[in-house]
C-alpha cells in the first residue's frame, strides 16, 4: 500500500483521466488528457486550474507571531503590512544556503499564514516554534492566467478583487476562502485555501465556467518560462539567495534573521555565479544536468531545461561565472551533441 498523501481532489483528477505521479511525498496529477503544453498555454492565454494542496500551510498567530518570523526569515515583513503577502527565504545558518523559499500572506494584525513547499513543510515547522500546521484540513487551488478573474469574479466577485501579492478571506458558499494575490506561473491570478469539503464544489465552479485542469507538468514549463527557481535545483544546498538573483528578497535593514552572518559573509566576499537564463536552439529538449560549455570548456551544468511551448525552442537555466554576460554564445553537451545557446534576460516570456 502506498504511504504517498492524496489531495482532498484525488476522486476528482482520477476521474478526469490525470496522470498520477509522486511528488513530494504526495501522489498528484502531472497532466491532464489533453495534455501538458495544452494546459500550459491555457494558463498563458485563458485560465488554468492547478491542485497544489501539497504546499504547506502553517498559521502564526499572537502577540509573539510577528516577531518570530521576522527573527527567522530573510525578508523584512516590515515592508508590508496586514492583507498583504510576501516572497522570503528560511536560510542555514552555517553558508545562508536557502533551505526553502517561501511565501508569507498576512491576514490580519497578529495573524499570518506561511507557505512551505511540499518536501520541507517540517524543517519549516521546526524553524517557527509555536507554528500550526493546517495542511491536513484544507485544499490548495490556484487559479492562473489572463482571464482568472474574469472566470473567478463569478464564483466569488471578493475573491476576483484580491489583488497582486495582497490577501484576504472572503465567505463562500457558506464555507470562508483565503485568497492571496500569488501564483507560480509568470500570469496574474490567485491561490485559494479552502476547507477540504469545499473544495470538489469550488473546482467544478470554476472549472464550469472554463478554468482548465492543469498539472505538474505545466506548472514546472510555466515557471521555467517565467524564470522563477524550484527548490531542489535553482535553490538548495550551496545555494545563496544572492546566487539565484535573489537579494531584492533580503532584508538587510533587519538587525537579525537566521543565516544574516553566513549572508553578510558572502557578501563580502563577493558573488562568483549568477543564475542565467539560457536560449538553446532547436527542439530537442535541454535538460537537467547536461553540461554548459564556454568556448569548448565546460563552465556549468544545466539545472532546469525544456522546450518553451511559447517560444517553440529550448530554454534552461544555470549557474554561470559572473564574468560570462547577456548574449554571449554558449552551447549545451546533449548527449555528446554540442548545440549553440545564448546567455539571455530572464524571464525567457513575461
Amino acid at each position: 500500500m502506498s504511504d504517498l498523501r492524496t489531495s482532498p481532489l484525488d476522486t476528482v483528477h482520477r476521474s478526469l483521466g490525470a496522470r498520477m505521479v509522486p511528488f513530494g511525498g504526495w501522489d498528484l496529477p502531472v497532466s491532464y488528457p489533453a495534455g501538458t503544453i495544452a494546459e500550459h498555454m491555457a494558463c498563458r492565454e485563458g485560465a488554468a486550474l492547478f491542485d497544489v494542496s501539497h504546499l504547506g500551510t502553517l498559521e502564526m498567530s499572537g502577540p509573539g507571531a510577528f516577531d518570530i518570523l521576522q527573527n527567522v526569515l530573510g525578508n523584512d515583513l516590515r515592508r508590508i503590512g496586514p492583507g498583504r503577502a510576501q516572497y522570503t527565504h528560511l536560510l542555514d545558518e552555517g553558508d545562508a544556503s536557502v533551505l526553502d523559499d517561501i511565501i508569507v500572506w498576512w491576514l490580519a494584525d497578529k495573524r499570518f499564514w506561511i507557505l512551505p513547499n511540499a518536501s520541507n513543510n517540517a524543517a519549516v515547522v521546526e524553524a517557527l516554534p509555536g507554528s500550526l500546521d493546517l495542511g491536513a484540513t484544507r485544499a490548495l487551488l490556484a487559479l492562473q492566467g489572463p482571464d482568472s478573474r474574469a472566470v473567478l469574479g463569478q464564483v466569488s466577485p471578493e475573491a476576483a478583487a484580491v489583488g497582486r501579492f495582497r490577501a484576504a478571506e472572503v465567505a463562500w458558499g457558506g464555507t470562508t476562502l483565503t485568497v492571496a494575490g500569488t501564483g507560480y506561473t509568470g500570469e496574474d491570478g490567485v491561490e485559494i485555501a479552502v476547507a477540504d469539503e469545499a473544495a470538489e464544489p469550488l473546482w467544478e465552479a470554476l472549472t464550469s465556467l472554463g478554468a482548465k485542469p492543469a498539472g505538474l507538468g505545466a506548472r514546472d514549463t510555466l515557471r521555467l518560462e517565467a524564470g522563477l527557481p524550484l527548490h531542489g535545483r535553482e535553490l538548495g544546498a550551496g545555494i545563496t539567495p544572492l546566487d539565484a538573483g535573489l537579494g531584492w528578497a533580503v532584508g538587510w535593514d533587519k538587525e537579525e534573521f537566521r543565516g544574516r552572518a553566513a549572508l553578510e559573509t558572502a557578501l563580502e566576499r563577493g558573488v562568483t555565479r549568477r543564475l542565467r537564463g539560457l536560449s538553446v536552439e532547436g527542439r530537442r529538449p535541454p535538460r537537467e544536468g547536461q553540461p554548459v560549455l564556454r568556448g569548448g570548456e565546460q563552465v556549468s551544468v544545466l539545472t532546469s531545461g525544456n522546450i518553451s511551448p511559447v517560444l517553440g525552442h529550448g530554454i534552461g537555466l544555470a549557474f554561470l561565472p559572473t564574468a560570462v554576460q547577456v548574449g554571449e554564445p554558449l552551447s549545451i553537451d546533449q548527449r555528446g551533441t554540442e548545440v549553440p545557446a545564448e546567455v539571455v534576460d530572464l524571464p525567457f516570456v513575461g
